[in-house]
């Protein structure tokens, strides 16, 4: 085989490897939207116990971990911040930095970031293990549509958990650099508060927002998909939950590119 056959060869698997994704997403991405919106219009109904049972699982229970990694990296921002500042004697400034970072920026990417690792990856196995074990035909034997029992409950959980985990965990990241700022810098409390008021506006809160809400439909989406992707038994789902960390960091990333060239302009 000549290695202009193998590279036009490799160039059309690849090709049409990633058409086929990219087509599989879209049934996807329409089946849940139909489920999730479109039949509960038509009294099909939605499974929100199970959905409320989901947002504990990914909402409540992650607040420990993102709220402490929010708080530190509060505090690191703080220290950076004023090692920069404090040579144009600006230090009361860093609630400026933090405030407005944390809330368009570090809060909704870190959130994400986390809950990816705990819970995206949670999705994709438990799916995965689901597929190879057979239960998702059993599902479709019973009479019962996939898409309803498993992916729009965790969707729903998903999308709701993300923006209030990013509201606290921003809280928590000003909190943060309120603490080392106030009480190892020496910066007074009233200052840190009023500078960190006037510095974070409306629009600010609206970028935080709106990136979470993506960033969760990403997570999931992402989880589900490597999930019924799935072959071969246990090495199956370990290397689909892998990748579905990978894929969803970098599309949260590009995710998070996109929405910051938006807000920029």
């Amino acid at each position: 085989m000549s290695a202009l056959t193998y590279m036009f060869g490799y160039t059309g698997r690849v090709t049409l490897n990633s058409l086929y994704a990219v087509a599989r997403v879209c049934v996807l991405v329409q089946d849940t939207a139909y489920w999730a919106v479109v039949q509960p219009l038509r009294g099909k109904g939605l499974r929100l116990r199970s959905a409320v049972e989901h947002f504990v699982e990914f909402g409540f229970n992650s607040l420990p971990i993102v709220g402490l990694i929010c708080f530190l990296i509060g505090g690191i921002m703080s220290m950076q911040a004023v090692y920069l500042l404090k040579a144009f004697g600006a230090t009361q400034y860093v609630a400026n930095l933090v405030g407005v970072i944390a809330v368009r920026e570090l809060a909704p990417l870190m959130t994400a970031i986390l809950l990816t690792g705990r819970s995206g990856s949670a999705i994709a196995a438990e799916i995965g293990t689901m597929k190879v074990s057979e239960e998702i035909d059993a599902l479709e034997v019973m009479g019962l549509n996939p898409t309803k029992h498993l992916v729009v409950p965790k969707f729903i959980a998903m999308v709701t958990a993300i923006p209030c985990l990013t509201i606290l965990g921003a809280l928590i990241m000003i909190f943060g650099g309120f603490a080392v700022t106030v009480w190892v810098v020496g910066v007074e409390p009233n200052v840190y508060i009023n500078n960190t008021i006037n510095a974070i506006k409306i629009r600010d809160f609206a970028t935080g927002f709106s990136k979470s809400v993506f960033f969760g439909i990403v997570i999931c989406l992402v989880g589900v998909y490597r999930g019924f992707q799935v072959e071969g038994g246990a090495e199956g789902v370990g290397k689909m939950t892998t990748s579905s960390v990978v894929t969803s960091i970098f599309l949260i990333i590009f995710v998070d590119l996109i929405f910051t060239y938006i807000f920029f302009f």
